[in-house]
């Protein structure tokens, strides 16, 4: 139960940042203009998943855009972080990754 709400914060969190940077950035009035990728490295039906699912929904709200799921997974979520990284760095593709913290 605490991961889930932990999580839900990390989200929020997210959600929070990107409207700041939206808000706050003048050259960039004009985006998005086109559709939002966001790539979530894990495969679908997953928790990861559906934390992207909620995030990419809010996040479509908030931009007035088309926010479009992909799910690739394998490899531990690196084959989706790889696509993630090679995208072209214009603001259209995002990534959402899975941060855990182990106890000892």
């Amino acid at each position: 139960m605490i991961r889930i709400i932990d999580a839900a914060r990390a989200v929020g969190a997210t959600i929070l940042a990107l409207l700041c940077v939206q808000v706050f950035s003048a050259a960039a009035q004009d985006y998005p203009t086109r559709p939002v990728t966001l790539i979530v490295p894990y495969p679908a039906g997953g928790g990861v998943d559906v934390m992207g699912r909620l995030v990419g929904a809010k996040l479509s709200i908030a931009l007035g855009q088309q926010v479009v799921i992909e799910n690739r997974g394998g490899a531990g979520g690196m084959i989706g972080t790889r696509d993630a990284a090679r995208a072209t760095p214009d603001g259209y593709t995002i990534v959402m990754l899975l941060t855990g913290i182990s106890q000892l």
